[in-house]
């Protein structure tokens, strides 16, 4: 009888259901360590369905990077909505990222450190999907700016440097999140809130932060004698 509906299941499913567990095993063995037998035993399938649907081990991994940059970069673009005031905006798409990345600990291994670390075309992939935040929290600070009724808006340069630095702070601090006992999505929103928004908000302000009088000289003087 369970035979019977295991044969009825749509390819879809059955396909999903592989995934699962191959993000499973990928997140917690690596790449180069997780067998295609685990993988197939953790499913509930035989090795050669694996094979007859996904191809290959490479063609497995790449499609389990596809399917979990998708599902995250959804999840951010869900977690900001319109109409809300810049820095919540900002706090909303950030909770939605540590609150996808907390839950599926396995899928961001394979994003952040196994898709980075085995082959330019897994990282090409996971490139691709950074790319996209940071266009989006671009387009999110640069609406700020404009929201903000400065005279001049940020530079463009400036806007792409600040998305830059604070995508990449979230993914460091994605990884200490998960592996500090106890910090939930909320804390680790608001600890990264509480670092780039006292700047950001001071730049929609036009207050930037200007280097010392005569720190640049400061930098090279040498010690004397």
């Amino acid at each position: 009888m369970g035979v019977g509906r295991t044969k009825r299941m749509p390819r879809a499913v059955r396909e999903q259901q592989m995934l699962d567990a191959a993000v499973r095993i990928f997140g917690q063995r690596g790449y180069t360590a997780a067998s295609m037998d685990e993988i197939a035993e953790l499913a509930g399938v035989s090795k050669p369905l694996v094979y007859l649907y996904l191809n290959s081990k490479e063609d497995l991994f790449t499609a389990c990077i596809r399917r979990e940059a998708r599902a995250l970069t959804e999840a951010v673009r869900a977690g900001v909505r319109p109409g809300l005031a810049p820095d919540a905006q900002l706090w909303s798409g950030l909770r939605a990222f540590f609150t996808h990345t907390a839950r599926n600990p396995d899928a961001w291994a394979v994003l952040h450190l196994q898709a980075r670390t085995h082959g330019e075309r897994f990282a090409a992939e996971v490139a691709a999907m950074r790319e996209e935040i940071v266009a989006f929290v671009t387009q999110l600070i640069a609406a700020a700016a404009r929201d903000a009724h400065r005279d001049r808006g940020l530079p463009e340069r400036e806007v792409a440097g600040l998305a830059e630095a604070l995508v990449g702070a979230a993914e460091s601090l994605a990884d200490w999140a998960g592996a500090t006992e106890g910090v939930t999505a909320k804390q680790a929103a608001a600890t990264l809130m509480n670092f780039a928004w006292a700047g950001l908000g001071n730049l929609m302000a036009d207050r930037p932060w200007s280097p010392p009088e005569g720190a640049d000289a400061d930098a090279v003087a040498q010690p004397a004698g």
